[in-house]
């Protein structure tokens, strides 16, 4: 692992129930490690996903439209943070098995 990769990852190691990650750029995966080791489909759904809430912004809001989402599945959850012109994914297990109000 480069030196630079270890700077993008080092904090993704040690979340708690952490199963895997990735870390995205326009260009493609950057690092990746876990259950979403080599995972390019995942990738680009989760790039597709940031793009699409990117165009959504609140009116008269100057702030960026989000910095940070959560896919809820079953079993898991993908927390996807963006960051400097990164796209860091996180894949969790799910600990919350009750309905989330709305």
């Amino acid at each position: 692992m480069s030196q630079t990769t270890a700077v993008l990852t080092s904090g993704l190691e040690r979340i708690p129930d952490q199963l895997g990650y990735l870390v995205i750029s326009e260009d493609g995966v950057l690092a990746s490690a876990g259950e979403l080791e080599n995972d390019e489909n995942t990738a680009a759904v989760m790039m597709q996903m940031v793009r699409t809430a990117s165009r959504f912004r609140l009116p008269g809001s100057a702030d960026p439209s989000f910095k940070r989402m959560s896919v809820v599945l079953e079993d898991f959850v993908y927390v996807v943070t963006v960051s400097a012109q990164k796209v860091f994914v996180v894949k969790r297990q799910n600990n919350q098995h009750e309905p989330i109000g709305v």
